[in-house]
């Protein structure tokens, strides 16, 4: 990441955290310092939220210690996975405050840049941001573009970067705009729900980094295939169905 914060911008009234995590030992405890440093030049008033989606490596000890330490954090465990999409509805619904942000606890995009959102916040109801280049893999950065036309194309995205999960927006919004994904899908539904409702976006650049420690869950081929029939329904039920009607 990239270790030191931007100076201090625009603060908002109170953000909630929300840190989806599975297997992420290696990293979840620089993500929650991260994040806690990130929101307090960011938020008057400020929440961490860990999701800890039946992890099963030694994520629930770290997450149980620095639990011990920081009395802003609350962590949700589940002994199942709940998929991403169900884990992170999990983080939005214990949320508390008037905005909330959320990116993966696997140290591929930086907490500290969380102020670059706050910056634009101000007129809009939700602020994405936008890779300003990929560190992935080539078969991975090939995937994430295919997913990221397809989903333009199918879904009438005007977003330049549907697939980035470093996302601010106003809790408010979920209540006019309750999602319902459970997969990977839900950023797609998250965003084309919010701009079919009429909500107003703005986009940043954001730093994307290599990713250390773990796997990703995403691009296993039983996950791939189950994301690939996720995908296709969602686009059935915001897509197809509303246009015949």
């Amino acid at each position: 990441m990239s270790g030191a914060p931007s100076a201090p911008g625009r603060k908002l009234g109170g953000i909630s955290a929300v840190l989806p995590a599975m297997n992420d030992g290696g990293t979840i405890a620089s993500m929650v310092l991260a994040a806690r440093a990130a929101l307090r030049r960011t938020a008057s008033d400020y929440e961490i939220i860990v999701v800890d989606n039946g992890s099963r490596d030694y994520s629930g000890a770290v997450l149980a210690e620095l639990a011990s330490l920081l009395p802003e954090l609350r962590v949700l465990s589940h002994e199942e996975s709940l998929g991403y999409g169900g884990a992170l509805r999990a983080g939005f619904s214990a949320a508390s405050k008037e905005w909330i942000f959320y990116t993966d606890s696997d140290a591929q995009y930086d907490p500290l840049e969380l102020g670059r959102l706050a910056e634009a916040a101000e007129g809009v109801d939700a602020v994405n941001g936008y890779k300003i280049a990929r560190q992935d893999p080539w078969y991975r950065t090939l995937l994430g573009r295919t997913y990221h036309h397809t989903a333009r194309l199918l879904f009438g995205f005007r977003l330049r970067d549907v697939d980035c999960d470093f996302r601010l927006f106003r809790r408010a919004l979920l209540a006019a705009v309750p999602l319902e994904s459970t997969t990977g899908t839900i950023g797609l539904e998250l965003v084309k729900r919010f701009q079919d409702a009429g909500y107003r976006f703005a986009e940043v650049p954001v730093s994307h980094y290599y990713r250390r420690f773990g796997d990703s869950q995403f691009f296993r081929p039983a996950r791939l295939w189950r994301t690939a029939k996720a995908f296709a329904a969602l686009w059935v039920r915001l897509v197809l169905r509303k246009g015949r009607r």
